[in-house]
């Protein structure tokens, strides 16, 4: 037999040798997951390109409320899908959107034993599918829109959200919101800064799932996927202007800038596995290309690796099934 002062293979030989040296374990309690509610829908209506995940009715969302809260999930994060949209998405600061109604269903249903966090952003809302207000020559104009986010914290927090998600990346927004809701004694709402999302090219189904009307892009405003550094910046200012916790968006091709934000920051850290990669695992799935339930569970261990505590994932129900089943 040759001798070998270490050989790794003795800690991998059994399963539960293998659980017991493992370094990073997900965990239900820091999975979220994103949600749909569509404004009058009598029933859910699926996502063609998000196979599995549908814009839900009322009925259908306060199922999932429930299922989401005995799974003791760590939180539902909320976007609505108005009927009718303008050019100002006035319909996110009223104090009835099909936002805001959502928050209510999610709070009478599950109380405080789960988390809402409602999205705070304005691409849901408006005729023109960006993030925000245009000015006279069709650009985003992020003061403008700053006011109508400080409108939209508001609407959404009187409803019952417990942490809101300020997905726009307009400079600023994090103070802005933060003084919206301390002046209105709001004090206790907690922010969730998408502090680092990329223009990134898997965002394709979500905007499907919110019937997005965009026509171009959001390069002016979201950060350029080609750089790293940036996004350090962007946190260090989303943190000194409140925020409490910090998110990258996407997961899967950012693990580096998640690695990055989680050694630099002392908030927690999130990050979003995005639709495009939850549909490319979906894909490969269902052409036979691959295991799906393994896929799904490395996936999801690798961003929690990278130092992401929070991850928002179209498959947080069924990850806490199969880590239960493990």
């Amino acid at each position: 037999m040759t001798a070998l002062p270490e050989r790794p293979r003795r800690l991998r030989r059994t399963p539960a040798i293998r659980r017991l040296v493992r370094e990073t374990t997900v965990d239900p309690a820091g999975l979220v997951l994103p949600v749909f509610v569509r404004e009058g829908a009598s029933r859910p209506v699926p996502i063609r390109s998000m196979p599995g995940v549908v814009q839900h009715s009322e009925s259908s969302f306060r199922a999932t409320v429930l299922a989401a809260a005995d799974a003791r999930i760590g939180g539902l994060m909320v976007f609505g899908v108005p009927v009718a949209r303008d050019p100002h998405g006035d319909a996110a600061c009223d104090e009835h959107s099909v936002l805001a109604e959502a928050v209510r269903w999610a709070r009478a249903e599950a109380g405080d034993a789960l988390p809402v966090i409602a999205d705070l952003c304005l691409d849901e809302f408006t005729s023109h599918g960006h993030c925000g207000v245009l000015d006279a020559d069709g650009n985003v104009d992020n003061d403008a829109t700053l006011a109508v986010y400080r409108r939209m914290a508001l609407a959404v927090a009187d409803a019952g959200a417990d942490i809101l998600g300020l997905s726009g990346m307009m400079d600023g927004q994090v103070a802005a919101v933060r003084a919206s809701l301390d002046g209105a004694g709001r004090t206790d709402v907690a922010i969730l800064a998408y502090a680092a999302k990329y223009a990134s090219a898997f965002y394709g189904p979500f905007r499907e799932a919110v019937e997005s009307q965009l026509d171009g892009d959001r390069r002016a405003y979201q950060q350029d996927p080609a750089n790293r550094r940036e996004a350090l910046r962007e946190v260090r200012l989303d943190v000194a202007e409140g925020a409490d916790i910090v998110m990258v968006k996407p997961a899967l091709a950012y693990l580096d800038v998640i690695a990055d934000v989680s050694a630099a920051g002392d908030v927690p850290t999130a990050a979003y596995v995005v639709s495009g990669e939850y549909a490319m695992v979906e894909a490969a799935a269902a052409a036979g290309m691959i295991d799906r339930e393994r896929a799904i569970m490395e996936v999801l261990g690798s961003v929690n690796r990278a130092g992401a505590r929070i991850i928002a994932t179209y498959w947080a129900l069924e990850a806490t099934r199969l880590l239960a089943r493990a």
